[in-house]
């Protein structure tokens, strides 16, 4: 029996290494760019070399031996890019084997890197990608005894063993709540670690050789230091879980004691109480879409008008799913993004255009990690990540029909879609029953 639950040999090597990518040419699309624009009718994208080259509806040239696919009016995006996840660390949070989000007992912390963690088999990226999720962020959780998570990666979901795309692309810190846990139990003990990793860092900065590492019982090991060093200097984002608009404005006053800090903020439920500083400090912003209710006192003004609030006062923001099953439904940001189309119609309440919704969970995430060069949109130059979709993309009953990464067709199968067609037909087969040897 757990034999025919298992993917074949030959399975197991299709998804070893990653195709070549081809030359395609999409069109007849309706063409989503990602950019915060509305779809056009009669759109061609064409991706060569992984990348795409051009998007439109003008007279595009099409590359001799070019594959062409006619979309036949079908909708053409840019695949989603997952704002904040956990895919691909961990399968069954409660077995520790599986799950490699934190490190309770690592004297380390800023110095942990998820790169060396993500598992391509992981069943969730299969499950995401048929959903149209094409890239994510993803990132570890702290542990007690520190504020900072560690090194989180951007990875592709594609079916092959080279996931991971930029590794060590931002590190992570808690705040608020949380951080204060970790800190020992209060926010004045995780400003005033937050404010020591600062001086340490600095100290590690001037004179390398002649910092000083106190192992397991530092704040700070010598590790961790090296680790900082490209976030205080402005050169790798770091990532702050905050929702309370008090601690937004604390977080946000970092950039005084450090103003190369590249500051995202993550969570951010009341963001909106505070949209304004959040604009005037140019922080941007990935926030939960629908936190609606107080999950905790740092969350009592949450609405469902947070996004379009903030995105009303001029903050860039993107979509993630930080603390909502966000090692495996990534996913439901199409959703989320619908329902913030949808809400932008209610009197009195603040949504998103049709198409700045689509940018929330395609190029705002991107830029918003300084990377809206590479991924989430189809502007010439980015990625070739492309979806083919059977309806509006953001309409919970619309199902991807073809999904490209780096310009490679990805297979439309997951270990859940084979065990539904081996079990369509619940009739005798040809293997033995599981009592017979």
């Amino acid at each position: 029996m757990i034999n025919k639950l298992l993917l074949s040999a030959s399975a197991m090597l299709a998804i070893a290494a990653p195709a070549a990518a081809q030359t395609v040419v999409i069109t007849n699309a309706r063409l989503v760019v990602g950019d915060g624009s509305g779809p056009v009718e009669g759109g061609t994208v064409v991706v060569q070399g992984g990348r795409v080259v051009a998007a439109g509806t003008g007279v595009v040239a099409v590359p001799a031996g070019a594959r062409v696919v006619d979309a036949g009016g079908r909708w053409v995006t840019p695949g989603i890019f997952a704002g904040f996840t956990r895919m691909g660390i961990v399968e069954v949070d409660a077995v520790s084997g599986t799950n490699d989000v934190s490190a309770g007992s690592s004297p380390f912390n800023a110095a942990l890197d998820v790169a060396p963690a993500v598992n391509p088999r992981s069943s969730p990226l299969a499950i995401n990608r048929l959903e149209g999720v094409t890239r994510a962020v993803v990132a570890p959780d702290n542990s007690n005894g520190s504020i900072f998570a560690g090194q989180g990666a951007i990875i592709d979901l594609g079916a092959d063993m080279d996931s991971v795309t930029t590794p060590r692309a931002f590190q992570f810190m808690e705040y608020g709540e949380a951080g204060a846990r970790a800190a020992g139990g209060s926010r004045p003990a995780a400003y005033a670690m937050l404010k020591n990793v600062l001086f340490e860092v600095r100290d590690y900065i001037r004179s390398p050789a002649g910092f000083a590492d106190r192992g397991k019982d530092a704040l700070l090991t010598r590790a961790d230091a090296e680790a900082l060093v490209p976030v205080v200097q402005g050169r790798v984002p770091l990532l702050v879980h905050v929702e309370r608009g008090s601690d937004i404005l604390t977080v946000l006053a970092l950039k005084k004691e450090a103003p190369a800090l590249r500051l995202v903020l993550v969570g951010v439920t009341e963001g909106w109480t505070v949209a304004r500083e959040i604009a005037a400090a140019g922080v941007p912003v990935i926030a939960s879409a629908l936190a609606d209710l107080p999950e905790s006192f740092e969350q009592l003004a949450a609405t469902q008008s947070n996004i379009g609030r903030m995105k009303a006062a001029g903050v860039l923001v993107g979509i993630g799913t930080i603390n909502q099953d966000e090692a495996r439904q990534a996913r439901w940001e199409k959703q989320y993004a619908g329902n913030l189309v949808a809400l932008g119609k209610l009197p009195g309440a603040s949504g998103l255009s049709w198409g700045e919704a689509f940018a929330a969970i395609t190029s705002r995430p991107a830029e918003a990690l300084g990377m809206g060069g590479e991924f989430g949109s189809l502007k010439p130059g980015r990625r070739g990540d492309v979806v083919i979709w059977d309806g509006d993309p953001l309409e919970i009953g619309s199902s991807a029909v073809n999904v490209f990464i780096d310009g490679v067709e990805q297979p439309m199968t997951s270990r859940q879609t084979r065990l539904r067609d081996r079990y369509w037909d619940p009739r005798e087969g040809p293997l033995p029953k599981a009592y017979q040897h």
